[in-house]
C-alpha cells in the first residue's frame, strides 16, 4: 500500500456504456454510467452510433464522475481505460480521450483488459469477502463466456469458452424470438421467475471438455416456438412465463455441469461470476444452492459492478499502478486483445 493515497480516474467504453470512475486505492469514490437508448429501436448495438454516442457522453460522464467523487484533476495519479476487447469505434473514443488527459496532466496512462476487469471487480474495497488465490473465474456476458484459472491479479489462463455464441446471446436471441424488447436478457430473467423451470425440455449440446457452444440451443428455441405457433397462434403470450423459466434452466444446467467439470480438474472450489449476465437471478440462486449442495465457495458481485462499468477499469488500474505497469503513449486499442 502506497504512503500517498492513490487517485485513478478510469473509463470504459468497449460497447454501448459511456463510463467513468474514480477511486482512491481500491475503494470506489464514484462510478458513472450514460447508457445509449438508441439501440432500442434496432434491437441490437449499431457501433457506429455507440462510437458518436460515445464522443457526446464521456466529457459530461467524466466531469460527473470527478464531481461525485470531489476530487480535482490536479490530484489524479493515473488514469486508465479499456484498451480492447470491443467495439474499435468505441475503444478509440476512450483510448483517445484518455491519453489527451495524459499528456495534459502529466499523468500515466493505464491499459485494461476488459475481460480481466470483470474477474478483479471482485477486489474493489467494499467490504465484500474477496477470494483467494487461486480460483475459477466465470465471465459470462453478451459477448463473451469463459473460465478462467485467476492464480494472480494478471495471471489468468483461459480453460474453457465457448466454440461460437456467447450465453448473453443466447438470453438476447431468445429473448427476440419471443418478440421481447432489446435487451432481453434481463426481460427472460424476470419471466423466468413466475415460471415453471421444467415445463419444457431443451436439448443441452454436447461439447468436448470445458468449452461451451449456445448456437445449437438457439436453433433448438427458433424450431420449438415455431412448432409451437403453428398448433396455437397464442402459445407465447399464454406461455411466456413457463418458456422463459425452461430456457434459463436450461442455460444455467450447461453452466453449472461446466463449472463443475472444472472444479474437479483443477482441484478448485472458488468460483468468482463476473459479467453482465452474472446479473441474472437464477444463476446467482444456483451458485448459492452449489455452496451447499457442491461445497463450493462462490463470489458474486454487486449489481453495479456486473454490466459495464468504469469501477472494474479502475481497480484492475489500481494493481498495474502498484507494479508500475503503465502504457506509453503509442499503445492501441484492440477489438480483440489476448486475455
Amino acid at each position: 500500500m502506497p504512503n500517498n493515497p492513490v487517485f485513478i480516474l478510469a473509463l470504459e467504453s468497449s460497447c454501448d456504456d459511456t463510463a467513468a470512475a474514480v477511486l482512491e486505492n481500491g475503494k470506489v469514490l464514484s462510478n458513472v454510467v450514460a447508457n445509449q437508448l438508441v439501440h432500442v429501436q434496432y434491437g441490437g448495438v449499431v457501433p457506429e452510433l455507440a462510437s458518436r454516442a460515445h464522443q457526446q457522453n464521456i466529457v459530461p460522464v467524466v466531469e460527473a464522475a470527478l464531481n461525485d467523487a470531489y476530487v480535482e484533476k490536479g490530484s489524479l495519479s493515473a488514469i486508465a481505460f479499456t484498451q480492447g476487447p470491443g467495439l474499435m469505434g468505441s475503444l478509440l473514443v476512450g483510448s483517445s480521450f484518455a491519453k489527451s488527459m495524459s499528456m495534459a496532466l502529466g499523468i500515466p496512462l493505464i491499459g485494461i483488459n476488459h475481460m480481466q476487469a470483470h474477474i478483479l471487480a471482485h477486489f474493489i474495497d467494499n467490504d465484500s469477502p474477496t477470494p483467494q488465490f487461486p480460483f475459477l473465474g466465470l465471465t459470462i456476458s453478451g459477448g463473451h463466456t469463459q473460465i478462467v484459472v485467476v492464480r494472480d491479479y494478471f495471471d489468468m489462463k483461459i480453460i474453457g469458452e465457448t466454440t461460437d455464441d456467447a450465453v448473453g446471446e443466447a438470453f438476447d436471441k431468445t429473448a427476440k424470438i419471443l418478440g421481447l424488447p432489446y435487451p432481453g436478457g434481463p426481460l427472460i430473467d424476470k419471466h423466468a421467475q413466475s415460471g415453471n423451470p421444467k415445463a419444457y425440455v431443451f436439448t443441452k449440446p454436447k461439447v468436448p471438455g470445458l468449452d461451451f457452444s449456445f448456437s445449437g440451443l438457439k436453433t433448438a428455441i427458433l424450431y420449438f416456438i415455431q412448432k409451437k405457433t403453428l398448433e396455437n397462434p397464442n402459445f407465447i403470450d399464454e406461455n411466456i412465463n413457463d418458456i422463459c423459466a425452461s430456457v434459463q434452466h436450461t442455460i444455467i444446467e450447461i453452466l453449472i455441469e461446466k463449472l463443475e467439470m472444472a472444479t474437479k480438474q483443477t482441484g478448485i472450489n472458488q468460483i468468482a461470476i463476473g459479467g453482465g449476465v452474472s446479473a441474472n437471478s437464477g444463476i446467482r440462486n444456483a451458485l448459492k444452492e452449489a455452496e451447499v449442495n457442491r461445497g463450493w465457495k462462490t463470489f458474486i458481485p454487486e449489481f453495479q459492478y456486473t454490466t459495464d462499468n468504469a469501477a472494474m477499469i479502475g481497480i484492475a488500474a489500481y494493481y498495474k499502478y502498484l507494479a508500475g505497469d503503465f502504457e506509453n503513449i503509442n499503445v492501441v486499442s484492440k477489438a480483440r486483445i489476448p486475455f
